[in-house]
């Protein structure tokens, strides 16, 4: 089954940058990362239940100012939004079979593509 997450996620750089803003009660990583896995989740509903999976993404940008492994980061908000929705019990060793990443470029509709395969 294939999702579509609509927009950017955060890379590397945001990631990195919201961890160490955090000061006290407020960690802007942990907004980051609960609004990201939400709309992940949203995305998974309609995905049966499965025990292992592997992710094929297609991580499509609205340009080329990013690069790849800094955009990869957000795999992260994938897998714990597959999670949150039920389609896997955890995204451990028993239940992740991998992933593959490719790359575009749609400055008109960046997105990405989540083709979720029982493994």
């Amino acid at each position: 089954m294939k999702i579509v997450i609509p927009g950017e996620m955060p890379g590397m750089n945001e990631i990195v940058a919201a961890a160490k803003k955090g000061r006290g009660k407020y960690q802007p990583y942990n907004d980051m990362k609960r609004e990201n896995t939400e709309l992940v989740s949203w995305a998974s509903k309609k995905i049966p239940k499965k025990k292992r999976i592997f992710l094929d993404i297609t991580w499509i940008a609205k340009n080329k100012r990013r690069d790849p492994d800094n955009i990869a980061a957000a795999v992260k908000f994938i897998w714990d939004g597959l999670v949150e929705a039920g389609v896997i019990p955890n995204d451990g060793w028993n239940e992740n079979g991998g992933w593959a990443n490719h790359f575009e470029v749609d400055k008109d509709n960046p997105r990405i593509e989540v083709v979720v395969k029982e493994v």
